[in-house]
Formats: C-alpha cells, sequence, structure tokens
C-alpha cells in the first residue's frame, strides 16, 4: 500500500511517497517560494504539476492540517463536514488552514476515488488540561469564541516521543519527556506519562519561544500600545509580531547559521535572548513533571544540526542529570502511519 502525504504550506508545498509496510521513502520533493515574485510557480497546483511521480500507484493520501480545533483529537477520513470544520478554523490559523484545504481540494480533484486523510497539529495536545490550555480571560471568551491554548507542532511531538520511547526501552504510558521542536518556527512540549501535559504555542503558533520571524511570549499591553500611541493598524502589528520580530526583529537575520557566525552584538544578544527563553520553558516543565524526566529531546533544523545551540541551552546546572537526545523528525512518517492506524481500525 502505497501513501503519498501532502503538506501544503502558504508558499511551499512538500510531498512525500511512502510503502506503508515497510515505510520506505519512494519519493519525496519539496516546492518553495510559490505565489512569490519571481517564482516560475505561481500557485499549488502548478507545483502539483511540476511533481515528476505515478500518481496512479497511490492508495491513500494523507494531509497535514494545522488547526483542528477541540473536534480532532485523530487521523479522521475526509468528508465535507471535516472540510466545513477546517474552513470554520481559518481566523484561528489564517496562514495555514486555506492552504492545506488548498491542498486537500487539488488532490481530490486529482484522484477522486482514492480515500483521503487530514491529521491535525493540534491533536496531540487535546489531552491538555483546562488548568493548561485555558488563559485567564473572561470565560465567555471560551465558551463563545473558543480562545485557548491549542498548540501546535504536535505531530513532530508525538513522533518524538515515540522515538525516544525505543532508545529508552520504555511504554509509552510511562515515558516523561520534554520535547523540543527547534526550527525557524519553535515549540516546546511536556509530556507525561505519554501525553502532551503543556505545550508552548498557544492559541496561535505565536505564543511561546522565540522564533526566526515571531516575538514568541510578550506583554499583551505591547499590542494596545502598538495600535493606540503608535498608530498601527491589527494588520500592522500582525505582520511585526508574526514576520518582524523573533530573531530577525533583533539582529536582522533568522538562520541561526549565519548569525552565530556574525562577531556583533546584536547576533549575540539574538542567540542569548533565544536561549534564556528555552531554558525558561524546560525549567518550567521541570517542575510541572516533578523533576521526573527521561530525557530532553532536540529536533528541527536548529535542534538537530547546531551543536552549539545545544551546549548553550543545557549550559545549566538543573539539566546535567538528565539524558538528551538529538532525534531528526519525521513528521509524514506520523502522518502515514496514523493514516494506516485509522484504516486498520476501520477494518
Amino acid at each position: 500500500m502505497q501513501i503519498l502525504v501532502v503538506n501544503a504550506g502558504s508558499s511551499s508545498l512538500k510531498v512525500k511517497v511512502l510503502e506503508l509496510a515497510s515505510q520506505k521513502v519512494l519519493y519525496s520533493e519539496l516546492i518553495e517560494h510559490i505565489g512569490e515574485s519571481g517564482s516560475i510557480v505561481q500557485n499549488h497546483e502548478q507545483a502539483l504539476n511540476t511533481l515528476e511521480m505515478d500518481f496512479n500507484t497511490i492508495d491513500i493520501v494523507g494531509h497535514r492540517v494545522v488547526h483542528g480545533g477541540e473536534k480532532f483529537s485523530n487521523a479522521v477520513l475526509i468528508d465535507e463536514d471535516v472540510m466545513q470544520t477546517i474552513r470554520s478554523l481559518i481566523p484561528l490559523a489564517a496562514l495555514h488552514n486555506p492552504a492545506n484545504l488548498q491542498g486537500i481540494e487539488l488532490m481530490q480533484k486529482l484522484l477522486p476515488h482514492t480515500p483521503q486523510y487530514a491529521v491535525f497539529d493540534t491533536a496531540f495536545h487535546t489531552t491538555l488540561q483546562k488548568e493548561a490550555y485555558l488563559y485567564a480571560l473572561p470565560y465567555e471568551l471560551y465558551e463563545k469564541h473558543h480562545i485557548r491554548r491549542y498548540g501546535f507542532h504536535g505531530t513532530s511531538h508525538k513522533y518524538l516521543l515515540q522515538e525516544a520511547a525505543k532508545h529508552l526501552e520504555k511504554k509509552l504510558e510511562s515515558t516523561n519527556l520534554i520535547t523540543l521542536h527547534l526550527g525557524n518556527g519553535e515549540s516546546i512540549c511536556a509530556i507525561k506519562n505519554g501525553k502532551s501535559i503543556d505545550i508552548s504555542m498557544g492559541f496561535t503558533p505565536l505564543e511561546g519561544l522565540i522564533m526566526g520571524s515571531r516575538s514568541g511570549d510578550i506583554d499583551a499591553e505591547i499590542v494596545l500600545f502598538m495600535q493606540n500611541s503608535l498608530g498601527l493598524s491589527a494588520n500592522e502589528v500582525d505582520i511585526i509580531l508574526n514576520k518582524k520580530s523573533g530573531l530577525i526583529g533583533i539582529c536582522g537575520e533568522n538562520d541561526v547559521r549565519e548569525i552565530l557566525i556574525r562577531d556583533d552584538e546584536r547576533a549575540k544578544l539574538a542567540i542569548d535572548i533565544m536561549v534564556r527563553r528555552i531554558q525558561k520553558y524546560i525549567g518550567s516543565y521541570l517542575v510541572l513533571l516533578g523533576g521526573n524526566v527521561d530525557a530532553l529531546v532536540f529536533s528541527g533544523g536548529i535542534g538537530e544540526h547546531s551543536q552549539i545551540i545545544r551546549e548553550k541551552i543545557l549550559d545549566n546546572a538543573m539539566f546535567k542529570d538528565i539524558k538528551t537526545f538529538v532525534i531528526e523528525t519525521d513528521e509524514e512518517l506520523e502522518i502515514a502511519k496514523e493514516c494506516f492506524a485509522l484504516i486498520k481500525s476501520a477494518k
């Protein structure tokens, strides 16, 4: 059985074909800069047409969907009700869900008789308790408008849990971890007895760690100050927080490799602020886990490849006796496994 995993981003398309029995990758392609100035690929349909693969061999399609809200805790077979729910969540993931939907619609058009499944970034975090996911806002904002912590990168954190448990030779339900997905987007997850109990990303992927161009945690009054005192529109503030902040906001660069080779104060400051925020979250998650942590798990582009950043993060007496793993995340494989598990359970 062959599964095509589709990850349609706002300006990218990543596809991977896997043989489910062997988990062997048969085909993989990443197309970036879709629709951007100067790109020869102006939309996702054109991107699909550039793929040099035989779609007739595909038995099922699995789609990454960023936001599943409170409804989806597992992979689901896509039907019109599922599509409508994904559409309804666009205000909570304006950059991601529209592109995910477009990817689904294009594949339905291309393979109309092939079962298609959705796997949600938020699903792994549906195990959060109310004290973890509620904000201290008027309760009706949660009841009426579903304002709460959702968390993201769940597919990656779930994969890291499974791989780390293998290394530890422990069952998932007895494994306690702090998993760090560190890349241009970053999140850190506290996992207790195989379940997510806290996650740094919140109502949107903006909250939490300092990222390539996202601010992470800030005082909410700063938003009001920028609007009321600086006269910025809501859209201008949104662009600042999501695209002009984080590392690029501090030092003008979001590639950690480039920042580390620079010899100037702003570059050093950007790294120091990022590392301090990560250490702060690790410390708080150690408390939530009662100090019972089997391992810290590093993943993502930075977590996997930057030994310097890992060493800076671990340069703290609190962390010296905790095992650390570096595991290459594989969200596409995890999506494929979840789709296969759903098919198996249905049979």
